[in-house]
């Protein structure tokens, strides 16, 4: 799932969800087949057991979605509040690198803009996974010289004030940025999201086999039912990689982008 999504971006999840959308309805029509089945072999469809079945099914199919979703919400929530976070950190950190001398001052200053550029530049870069992980060497390497070079110069100044502000403040800002790249791929086991699908496929292949009693189709009800599914499963994902669909976490990156913009 996450290779399809960032191998094709928004167009991979319109195609997971269409997907999803027709796997379904396929499941709800294999229900109807099956009852169909039944009365042409001459044995009389069930009814009572299959209701009790699929009453199970789809109290389990709705605990393991609010399960799901509220993992997801919880993760996009997180994943805003440490782009803040970051931002914070880069901020005071930079504002610190006062505390040093000339020229070592303005040289840091430049390392950091270079560092956070690459940073910026890695998350605008997705779904294009090479390009981000180009820019994440970038920004390593940028963060070692950083703080390399912060250490050497806060050694060589008179006073322990520099020391004692700057290397806490980068210390902080880079912890933030290894937290929130953690952030970024922490999502549930790929079993959760297989029972999730395998639920939703069996729920609608007992659905399609109790709407077969009816001698025609109802569209209108089996359309709801699946796109309300497909909807449901959507979201879900979307949450879980909310730089890849309709749910995006990109506006809060120009907090980001405004103490960029304050680095002069």
């Amino acid at each position: 799932m996450a290779s399809l999504l960032y191998g094709a971006g928004w167009a991979g999840g319109l195609v997971l969800a269409v997907g999803i959308f027709t796997s379904i309805l396929i499941a709800l029509e294999l229900g109807r087949t099956v009852w169909q089945w039944q009365v042409a072999a001459g044995r009389e469809p069930e009814t009572t057991g299959v209701s009790a079945v699929a009453s199970a099914i789809f109290a389990l199919l709705g605990l393991l979605i609010a399960f799901t979703f509220s993992g997801a919400a919880s993760r996009f929530d997180m994943r805003r509040t440490l782009i803040v976070q970051e931002a914070n950190d880069i901020g005071t950190a930079y504002l610190r690198l006062d505390l040093l001398p000339q020229p070592a001052r303005g040289e840091l200053q430049e390392i950091f803009r270079q560092y956070l550029d690459a940073r910026l530049d890695a998350y605008r870069a997705v779904p294009d996974r090479k390009r981000v992980e180009a820019f994440l060497v970038r920004s390593d390497v940028l963060r070692e010289r950083l703080w390399t070079r912060s250490v050497t110069e806060s050694q060589r100044t008179a006073s322990t004030t520099a020391t004692m502000l700057l290397l806490p403040a980068l210390n902080a800002a880079f912890d933030t940025a290894s937290t929130r790249l953690a952030a970024t791929r922490e999502h549930p086991p790929g079993v959760i999201f297989g029972m999730l699908f395998a639920l939703c496929w069996v729920g609608a292949l007992f659905a399609g086999y109790g709407m077969a009693s009816r001698s025609t189709r109802n569209w209108l009800h089996a359309l709801f039912f699946v796109a309300s599914l497909t909807a449901t499963l959507y979201v879900i994902i979307d949450l879980e990689f909310p730089r890849l669909g309709l749910i995006r976490v990109d506006a809060f990156d120009q907090v980001l982008q405004e103490v960029r913009n304050g680095m002069r």
